[in-house]
């Protein structure tokens, strides 16, 4: 139903960083400049993810204004807060439409082998925390029709650490969650786009690689194939503006070592940038490359399109969905060719 104008849309966002914010900033902003709705937002840094999908419930239940007996609510939360938990300590809220947004899924997150043990033995809530999620909202919302069905068709056997006389039937919360969804991708907040430059003949070819920096985006892959660039004597630019997040895999470090000594790689940019500085080196840059084992949707490689980029993705994940067949690859060596 269409609010009115007693409306108030409450906001909660537990890792307010990154894509999270984007979209809660800009749904403020278009909610204020176009409705005389009211918002609020309860927000924490995005650190410590884990802390935040296990515990963030209980914090947000003390820091969540009462609701005004004057007012209409809608409650609008990521999939990195416990709903269900929530509304267990604020059961006021039950009454209230509730929206929840997919970013990403915890049933489809690749683990590497060390974790997986790990994950599996002591890590099964944060799958769990997201299907009680999802069951508990009114409504949810996914930002690509890969990132809804790679959960919903992996619920059965996540849950397959129940005991046996806990066993629901086969599909039937899969079902109810899907009855509510909805694939809304996410919406873009892009600058001014910018006439691309005219390069003189002879400039060297300009790669971005634009992920953060952590082991789910594939940089074994990708600094693989930039040292097999860099040994067949072809001259290139390249510019690597991730962002990390305390510990970055090993691979960073000897890349970087390996770029360094080369004589046909000119390393324009390393490591993290301002947004304006972004956007300019991605306005530079001639291709973008993704070689991600985990994207439910890839902001950054959408960024790199709209500034005139060439996207080279891997035909997995979500890519498919977004992206004509003449940009994927299949296999690292189809990448380097």
């Amino acid at each position: 139903p269409q609010p009115s104008e007693n409306h108030t849309v409450i906001f909660i966002e537990p890792f307010y960083g990154g894509s999270h914010k984007q979209l809660v900033d800009m749904l403020q902003e278009q909610i204020v400049q176009n409705s005389s709705i009211k918002t609020v937002l309860y927000h924490l840094p995005d650190k410590k993810w884990h802390w935040r999908l296990h515990c963030g419930s209980l914090y947000f239940a003390e820091k969540v204004a009462p609701l005004s007996p004057t007012r209409t609510h809608t409650l609008f939360c990521s999939s990195m807060f416990n709903l269900a938990e929530f509304l267990a300590l604020r059961p006021e809220f039950c009454a209230v439409r509730k929206v929840i947004y997919f970013h990403e899924n915890q049933l489809a997150y690749p683990s590497r082998q060390e974790d997986r043990i790990k994950r599996e033995e002591r890590d099964f809530h944060y799958g769990y925390a997201q299907i009680m999620s999802a069951l508990a909202a009114d409504v949810v919302v996914w930002n690509s029709d890969f990132n809804m069905h790679s959960f919903l068709t992996k619920i059965d056997s996540h849950l397959k650490y129940l005991p046996s006389s806990q066993k629901l039937g086969k599909g039937s919360l899969s079902d109810k969650i899907l009855s509510k969804s909805k694939v809304l991708y996410f919406p873009l907040h892009l600058p001014e786009p910018v006439v691309p430059d005219e390069s003189p003949p002879g400039t060297l070819l300009h790669v971005v690689w634009n992920h953060r920096w952590e082991h789910d985006k594939g940089p074994d892959a990708f600094f693989s194939v930039v040292e097999k660039l860099i040994d067949s004597g072809g001259r290139f630019k390249l510019s690597d503006v991730g962002e990390s997040f305390g510990a970055s895999p090993k691979v960073f470090e000897t890349a970087l070592s390996k770029i360094k000594e080369s004589n046909v790689c000119t390393l324009r940019h390393w490591g993290y940038l301002s947004k304006d500085e972004y956007y300019r080196v991605l306005h530079d840059a001639d291709i973008v490359v993704s070689t991600s084992n985990h994207e439910f949707f890839g902001v950054s490689v959408l960024e790199a399109v709209s500034r005139g980029c060439y996207p080279l993705v891997p035909n997995r994940l979500v890519y498919p969905e977004i992206y004509p067949a003449t940009f994927l690859y299949n296999t690292d060596n189809q990448l380097y060719k």
